[in-house]
């Protein structure tokens, strides 16, 4: 099968399930892991924070942020497609008690004159204005990279409010590497940043969230209180150091392989790609075509071609470190044969 649903679904590599076995370990409750304070430490450096925290997943990471930085009845603002409103099943509500209230952005990105006005001023019938989550690249835009520019500016809007920002950084090390600029150019934007090793550095588990040392106690505390303090857990952080300190290089192959594929697809007749493509995802528009797209879907699983439904007539496909030119080349002729026309 050639998988694109996701590039949550690549395997370790061959020197990550080395590193697996030969991790040095403890009790990270304790403190006594070294390998993870090795990943900590090396995540905080190239985050430039000064901590940082190992998680078990980005929705964890995310969920920390918040109720770390929050307090029951904030509200937190956010791009009205994020990650965190859409596809954390209310966690935050749920864990934190506090509200969301979404801002229409362009590509991902907010406004910076439609976030001051959507920070609530002194008043008893508004909840306090708690946290602003941005999110780069931005999932649900396609993979967009959110401007540094955009960035810098709405935090100084946060700033001027004395509120703190959380970046969703899921995707952001594919945002640095499609711009040749290192990770530390947005996240000084930042109070906090989340970032996945499991996605495009390929780790087999887990996220980080760095931020400043007073905030990252206080996040130890709530992984606790969510059951996210684990034992000998360097087994896993040994394969994320290894995907935070070699994975990146290799992600514009990714996007190369990305941007190919949707030339390609664009080429055919009813089919449209919806996003600019600029890092690993594109979704492909299909209504043309007068398939629904579960049977679009179901025919390309059984032409060996796996993607995922992102909308009533979109399907998204990424790329990934187990995608190959040659899957490229597959996938084209799959879609090809599905449609028969091509312009």
């Amino acid at each position: 099968m050639i998988d694109l649903r996701s590039d949550t679904i690549t395997k370790p590599t061959e020197e990550m399930r080395k590193a697996m076995y030969e991790a040095e370990v403890g009790d990270d409750v304790y403190g006594e892991d070294p390998t993870v304070q090795k990943l900590e430490e090396k995540a905080a450096e190239i985050l430039d924070k000064e901590a940082a925290i190992f998680v078990t997943s980005g929705t964890q990471g995310n969920q920390i942020a918040v109720l770390t930085h929050c307090q029951p009845g904030n509200e937190v603002l956010l791009e009205e497609d994020a990650h965190i409103f859409y596809y954390e099943g209310g966690a935050i509500s749920a864990f934190g008690g506090v509200q969301t209230r979404t801002i229409k952005g362009k590509r991902g990105a907010i406004n910076p004159n439609d976030l001051r006005n959507a920070i609530r001023g002194e008043d008893v019938h508004f909840p306090e204005t708690g946290l602003v989550c941005l999110e780069n690249t931005h999932n649900r835009a396609g993979g967009a990279i959110v401007p540094i520019e955009n960035m810098r500016e709405l935090h100084q809007v946060a700033q001027e409010h004395s509120i703190p920002v959380h970046l969703d950084g899921a995707r952001l090390f594919n945002a640095a590497a499609e711009l040749a600029v290192p990770v530390k150019a947005f996240t000084e934007h930042t109070s906090t940043v989340q970032i996945c090793l499991s996605k495009g550095l390929g780790a087999p588990i887990g996220s980080i969230i760095a931020g400043s040392e007073p905030f990252i106690r206080r996040a130890r505390k709530w992984r606790k209180r969510l059951g996210g303090g684990l034992r000998q857990v360097g087994v896993v952080a040994a394969p994320g150091l290894i995907a935070l300190t070699k994975m990146a290089d290799r992600l514009k192959a990714d996007h190369e392989r990305a941007r190919r594929l949707a030339e390609g697809i664009r080429n055919i007749t009813d089919l449209k790609i919806n996003n600019q493509v600029e890092t690993n995802i594109v979704v492909v528009e299909t209504e043309a075509t007068g398939k629904s797209v579960d049977e679009i879907l179901s025919t390309l699983k059984a032409k060996g071609i796996l993607a995922v439904p992102f909308g009533p007539t979109t399907i998204r496909l990424t790329t990934h470190h187990q995608i190959t030119d040659e899957h490229i080349d597959q996938t084209l002729i799959a879609f090809q044969n599905l449609f028969e026309k091509v312009k």
